[in-house]
């Protein structure tokens, strides 16, 4: 069992995989990373769904992005002609899909959301996620607090931790060559990965892919379904 408030911090994705959000149930608060250098052909505005069977990469466009940019101060693209698009994409292969109906209406809202920021697209996306699936953990955009852009690395998400009175960090297992065990003790502060058995589900046909937009999870199962991948994890300790 662990005891004490529970921090995550992570950059900010669009509609990521069931992951994140598997993420965000282990803590009481995530900090959304959106004071960092964006990063070109990597997760923050695209992910995949299923189409024709297959996973097909789908990307929110975004206007003069680069990796000399933070997140926060990254723009959509001004034509936005590329959200009904996407959109007509999404419905023409999940209108069989057993929740389409309840699903589709959360998408256009988000899709349509009237904002001209990546980060704050991003930000409701995943609260309107997080609405649908009974999710109540608190987020916290970086940019917004703290104040100590001058640190890096490890050092930063120690002083984050400790602004937020948080006795447990939880990262994913992609971080645990990130940071060091005998650090976060010596700060007061548990280092736990989050550790989950292989989700699988019925996607209509014969292979299943996984590691998709959390789009192709919300089609395919049924509210009480996903609750219950949300909560198939545990929490590993470090090795030390």
């Amino acid at each position: 069992m662990v005891s004490g408030k529970r921090l995550a911090i992570m950059q900010p994705y669009f509609l990521p995989h069931l992951g994140y959000f598997q993420l965000i149930a282990a803590v009481d608060k995530l900090v959304i990373y959106d004071d960092v250098n964006f990063i070109n052909a990597g997760w923050i505005n695209r992910n995949r769904i299923l189409l024709n069977g297959a996973p097909h990469m789908f990307t929110v466009p975004l206007q003069a992005a680069s990796q000399n940019k933070l997140i926060h101060e990254i723009g959509l693209a001004q034509d936005d002609r590329w959200r009904d698009k996407t959109l007509r994409t999404i419905a023409l292969h999940y209108k069989k899909a057993p929740r389409y109906l309840e699903v589709m209406p959360m998408l256009e809202r988000i899709f349509k959301y009237p904002v001209t920021r990546l980060d704050t697209f991003i930000l409701h996306s995943l609260e309107e996620v997080m609405r649908y699936v009974g999710l109540r953990t608190v987020i916290q955009p970086s940019s917004q607090i703290y104040g100590n852009r001058e640190l890096r690395g490890q050092a930063r998400i120690l002083d984050i931790c400790k602004i937020e009175g948080a006795q447990v960090y939880v990262n994913t297992p992609g971080g645990r060559d990130l940071y060091d065990c005998e650090t976060f003790k010596a700060n007061g502060i548990q280092l736990k990965f989050l550790g989950s058995k292989p989700i699988v589900y019925d996607q209509k046909q014969g292979e299943f892919f996984g590691s998709l937009s959390v789009i192709d999870v919300l089609m395919f199962n049924d509210l009480q379904a996903i609750q219950k991948m949300l909560g198939n994890m545990n929490f590993i300790m470090p090795e030390i």
